[in-house]
């Protein structure tokens, strides 16, 4: 059971496990900042600071348990699209599906050791595993927040070099709301807390920001963007983006072509899902994730 002490600026999280995560407001960036409860068109949202400390703790024990760290990598199916897994659904826009919900575009096939012919389930790009052993064809892994051990073909996992990941951004896609923490000696320090926009699960061009924790992969001052339904014609971009999973980027205020400048804030953040994938920020609040995270050594933990 945790229990949650408050005090003006501080939340210490007292718990009967080994590892618990301490987590402690600091603020780095103060702009647009939310409450800890708040309302938004007559509806209570919040920060699940509970769940946001069990997601650390296992984080630490994850950490803990292991040593060699990785990324599953297939964005835009570049290490080639996987096998149909043993089961499967298929949705009228022909999108596959594993029985976990998890899409079979830009996934990466996990195996266990009684079946390596086919994939047991799908895991998405950007997922963070530790590595226990690989040969010239699979490397024996585990993933974080799934149970058992998986073999993956080895072109699709990518060793990192850290050994303690120290920056945390959590993504809530319930109450649409973000904020970012440093481990400073055992210690998280809340950096920020902001409003959102999430991916709106509304196929055959939007879809919902995936859940999981991801590793932040690359970043692009301006992410260009396609016209719904063309796979040419640029539609626009959007600014200080940084990408954690497959096509999806956490980044500023998206700006439709032919304007090119820079839009501070939209009203619709922190309302409801409506992005194509993508966490919609503050273009300053993106600035400041751009800046402050560090590429294959920060996580993205997307929460509901």
């Amino acid at each position: 059971m945790i229990k949650i002490i408050k005090y003006t600026c501080i939340f210490i999280i007292i718990s009967f496990n080994l590892i618990t995560a301490n987590i402690e407001k600091s603020l780095s960036y103060k702009k647009h900042t939310l409450k800890d409860t708040y309302v938004v068109s007559k509806e209570k949202r919040e920060y699940q600071w509970e769940k946001i400390s069990k997601q650390l703790d296992d984080l630490m024990l994850f950490q803990n348990e292991n040593s060699d760290f990785g990324i599953l990598k297939n964005y835009k199916n570049y290490n080639k699209k996987p096998p149909l897994a043993i089961e499967v659904t298929e949705d009228k826009y022909n999108i596959v599906k594993d029985k976990y919900g998890v899409k079979q575009n830009q996934a990466i096939p996990l195996y266990n050791e009684k079946n390596i012919q086919i994939p047991e389930r799908y895991a998405r790009d950007g997922t963070l595993i530790s590595i226990i052993e690989k040969d010239s064809e699979y490397v024996k892994i585990k993933v974080i927040e799934m149970e058992g051990i998986w073999f993956v073909p080895i072109r699709y996992v990518k060793k990192i070099k850290t050994l303690k990941f120290d920056k945390a951004i959590f993504v809530d896609r319930k109450n649409q709301n973000i904020c970012t923490l440093d481990n400073v000696r055992n210690t998280w320090k809340i950096r920020s807390m902001n409003p959102i926009t999430t991916g709106l699960d509304k196929a055959p061009y939007q879809f919902a920001t995936p859940l999981g924790i991801f590793v932040i992969q690359e970043k692009l001052l301006e992410m260009p963007y396609l016209e719904d339904g063309s796979k040419e014609k640029i539609g626009g971009s959007a600014p200080y983006a940084s990408r954690f999973s497959a096509g999806a980027y956490l980044h500023g205020v998206p700006v439709n072509l032919p304007d090119t400048k820079h839009i501070e804030y939209l009203w619709s953040l922190g309302t409801t899902p409506r992005s194509h994938m993508c966490v919609r920020n503050a273009t300053s609040h993106a600035k400041f994730i751009y800046d402050w995270s560090k590429i294959n050594k920060t996580l993205v933990f997307v929460i509901e």
